[in-house]
């Protein structure tokens, strides 16, 4: 059987979708409040970036893949409006749950669907824009999620995958001392688990960089791909076109 990596562990791929899911259901009803705690809000800039590189416009179709809570899909379907479509998509059903119950205390009605983002239930050329936020480093194919997404994307649409990514040298020090120190004891403290925060960090590290992901993107058949480093390359925005 195949390995991949769960956090600095090796482990069988079919063992890493099953402790995933596990993590996501523990921390669900606390991502939100962890995520402004951990970010100190920075986030809801990273976010508010995202929508405005998009693009988006009225009438379009967009799928937020791994949208959890639903952060970027509320936006987009203000962007969109009533003409447009806007599927929100988790392969964990607690965080897929907390995203549609925060969509309908918003007032937006939009589909909903736990899927897998290594095999989206989606048509061929359907969608306008892909977005994948915080989650690819959690899929096991990654090549294999990043074909999906080339494939239900009409020509000239676009992908956007925002995830932490490499920060700059001079920072990496402290970086790792907030990441393996703070972090668990916040997850503790705040969501009572450390552990999944603890492989959160270790998440991040084995998540490929900024360059090896751009070329990533181009092996699964985007073009004109680039990326834009946010605080210091702690997160990047990679954009790229199916043309």
């Amino acid at each position: 059987m195949s390995k991949t990596h769960f956090g600095f562990e090796t482990v069988d791929e079919n063992d890493k979708a099953k402790r995933v899911a596990e993590v996501f259901t523990s921390v669900a009803s606390k991502y939100d409040i962890m995520n402004d705690v951990m970010s100190g809000g920075l986030h809801r800039l990273w976010k508010a970036f995202t929508i405005q590189v998009s693009g988006v416009k009225t009438g379009e179709r967009v799928l937020d893949v791994a949208g959890g809570s639903a952060d970027l899909s509320r936006k987009f379907a203000k962007k969109v409006g009533p003409s447009g479509q806007v599927w929100l998509t988790d392969i964990n059903n607690a965080m897929l749950r907390v995203g549609r119950d925060r969509m309908l205390d918003d007032g937006v009605i939009m589909p909903a669907a736990q899927c897998d983002a290594e095999r989206l239930p989606f048509p061929d050329n359907y969608f306008d824009l892909v977005t994948i936020a915080f989650g690819l480093r959690n899929v096991t194919h990654k090549d294999a999620a990043l074909a999906e997404m080339y494939r239900v994307l009409k020509p000239g649409g676009r992908l956007l995958v925002l995830e932490f990514s490499r920060v700059v040298k001079p920072l990496e020090k402290i970086y790792d001392l907030y990441s393996f120190k703070f972090l668990p004891k916040m997850g503790q403290l705040i969501a009572n688990d450390a552990d999944s925060y603890r492989y959160l960090a270790e998440s991040i590290r084995m998540h490929p960089g900024q360059q090896e992901l751009k070329q990533m993107m181009e092996i699964a058949g985007f073009k004109r791909v680039e990326f834009f480093n946010m605080t210091a390359g702690v997160v990047a925005l990679h954009r790229g076109y199916k043309i």
